[in-house]
């Protein structure tokens, strides 16, 4: 029966009205000095296992560097130990060759943000507004803050707005509880929050899983961007087709180990699929 409805009443009945956000060409940068460095970066699982083994990996400003890999071979615990929410058990991070710990105040100082994966569980709280969810970056900073914990609704809702609205956040009001929003419109507050400043470096785990068109253009189109201005961008992805249209390089991810890295102008998906299935 679908033979019978024009192709462009099906688009409109799969995505709607909303226009598809354009993603920009992909700007060529002279000077590419490294932003981000992993240098042997260990972690073990929740079980107690390794899980990140002696991870390398460098990330120049204005690249996207894509990890590829099944799930379970280290790439979330990787994305972990970069957010704070796991221990290294060895390894060090650098940030413009300087030490970094995943602290609130060193991602601040360093600049460095992200989307993790859930990020209705891993990077927001459910009951609170969505007004409130997007002052985790900047409560304690005037105007929000007044100083000694006191908080000014004011102008915490006028920024919640501008974020609302430049990144077509669709929500009832910023006071809606957060948890009410579709996963699209969740994923775009948080990505709203974390680029509402300026980024050196963009951490992303598998930022379009399940979500609609509309919104896969919109955070794919705000990746690219980031990286066009010169942030050093690691995205973690089970989408072997999200990494090839993002990333200038990809590395796969197995046993814990990074095992091939190459430009994704130089390889190929049945290469990289030999990586992601062990040989290598």
């Amino acid at each position: 029966m679908t033979g019978a409805v024009p192709v462009s009443e099906m688009s409109r009945m799969m995505i709607g009205d909303m226009k598809l956000r354009e993603q920009a060409a992909r700007v060529t940068h002279t000077a590419k000095p490294v932003v981000l460095d992993l240098a042997g970066i260990c972690a073990d699982g929740d079980d107690g296992l390794p899980a990140v083994d002696a991870v390398n990996l460098k990330i120049h400003a204005g690249e996207i560097v894509g990890i590829a890999g099944v799930s379970g071979n280290g790439q979330s615990e990787l994305i972990e130990t970069l957010s704070g929410q796991r221990e290294l058990t060895n390894g060090r991070f650098f940030v413009h060759d300087k030490p970094y710990e995943p602290t609130r105040g060193k991602m601040a100082k360093f600049k460095v943000f992200g989307l993790p994966e859930e990020p209705l569980r891993n990077a927001a709280v459910p009951k609170m507004s969505v007004a409130e969810n997007l002052a985790f970056r900047s409560f304690d900073q005037p105007p929000i803050s007044k100083g000694r914990g006191w908080l000014s609704p004011g102008p915490m809702r006028s920024k919640a707005r501008e974020l609302i609205a430049a990144y077509r956040v669709k929500t009832p009001s910023p006071d809606e509880p957060i948890q009410n929003l579709s996963g699209g419109n969740v994923q775009r507050a948080i990505l709203a929050r974390e680029l509402s400043t300026e980024v050196d470096v963009l951490i992303v785990a598998n930022p379009c899983f399940g979500l609609d068109f509309a919104s896969i253009a919109e955070i794919r189109g705000q990746i690219m961007d980031q990286r066009n201005r010169g942030a050093a961008v690691l995205l973690v992805s089970e989408d072997l087709d999200e990494i090839l249209e993002l990333a200038d390089r990809v590395a796969v991810m197995s046993e814990g180990k990074i095992t091939y890295v190459a430009k994704t102008t130089e390889t190929d998906r049945n290469t990289i699929g030999q990586a992601m299935a062990g040989h290598h």
